[in-house]
């Protein structure tokens, strides 16, 4: 056999050996990149889930304490002895308890409806009784967030035609309140101003902070023409999705609306919520860029 023939075929077979071990190298880092985003879309939606999650326990007390008031009042005879009210959820149940004014609190009414707010279901109860260990719990959470909210004029800001609501959160390793500014008039949605105060078992402060840094009222009417979208931005010390408390505003308000979604943009995302049904659909801001693009280049063509 010719030498030149040797090493050729010596050549040709490091040729293609090389060839091999860089196809997989190119394979290993094209499975490594999938990974990677399966990971990073595994991480959003999973973090995605929480919000939501979260969101509805906050619409679900909220709810609650909106019927639950007009059912008590209209039953109660004695309106001045009401001292306040708090609302939990509790074995597929969602409770608005009404406290009395004394010193020493105690239940003067339950109003319970079930995961479906059937009002005609709705379970009336005027019982006096002690607080249940959960409800002293919510009752003590409660009582120490009003006092801090109360006290610090720095972080909490207050408007014209705007109340706060406080909703207490009894989870296993921590307790939250989360405040949120609720419309003191018809026809408008508030996002922002809102604040989620953290503490421990014991009910002693962790943490404080402004969910979004401004307050962003949107005005509805009550005969307007279909909205396709309506919107407000982030800051990226807000994050990128939705925040639990703008799940709960858009589930309280949406329905009221002629909104058909509302778009939250963020550095990364874009955040779509469905008024109808109550999804959420985000999209990379780098694929809506793309989108814009290619969009942009075809209307050039035409």
């Amino acid at each position: 056999m010719n030498p030149f023939e040797i090493s050729k075929g010596f050549f040709l077979y490091f040729r293609n050996l090389e060839n091999i071990i860089f196809m997989k190298k190119i394979t290993w880092l094209l499975t490594l990149l999938a990974c990677i985003n399966l990971y990073a879309q595994k991480s959003a939606d999973e973090q995605i889930d929480e919000i939501k999650k979260e969101g509805i326990r906050l619409y679900n007390s909220e709810m609650a304490s909106w019927h639950g008031t007009d059912l008590f009042i209209e039953q109660y005879p004695t309106k001045e002895k009401i001292g306040g009210y708090f609302s939990y959820s509790e074995n597929h149940k969602n409770i608005c308890t009404f406290y009395s004014k004394d010193k020493n609190p105690k239940v003067i009414g339950t109003i319970t409806f079930n995961d479906q707010f059937e009002l005609d279901k709705a379970i009336i109860d005027l019982t006096e009784r002690n607080f249940k260990i959960n409800e002293s719990n919510i009752y003590n959470l409660r009582t120490i967030a009003q006092n801090i909210v109360e006290n610090d004029t720095v972080l909490f800001k207050h408007y014209n035609n705007t109340k706060y609501n406080l909703i207490p959160l009894i989870d296993k390793d921590v307790n939250k309140v989360y405040i949120l500014t609720g419309p003191a008039v018809s026809g408008v949605v508030i996002f922002g101003n809102d604040y989620l105060l953290t503490f421990n078992k014991k009910n002693e402060l962790i943490s404080k902070k402004s969910l979004h840094k401004n307050i962003i009222p949107i005005e509805f009417g009550d005969n307007e023409q279909e909205v396709e979208s309506t919107m407000h931005s982030h800051l990226p010390e807000t994050g990128d999705f939705l925040t639990p408390t703008d799940i709960c505003t858009l589930m309280l308000y949406g329905k009221y609306t002629s909104w058909k979604n509302h778009l939250v943009v963020s550095k990364n995302y874009i955040n779509m919520w469905m008024i109808h049904d109550n999804s959420y659909e985000i999209m990379t801001m780098e694929a809506a860029e793309k989108i814009a693009n290619e969009a942009d280049d075809s209307a050039k063509e035409e």
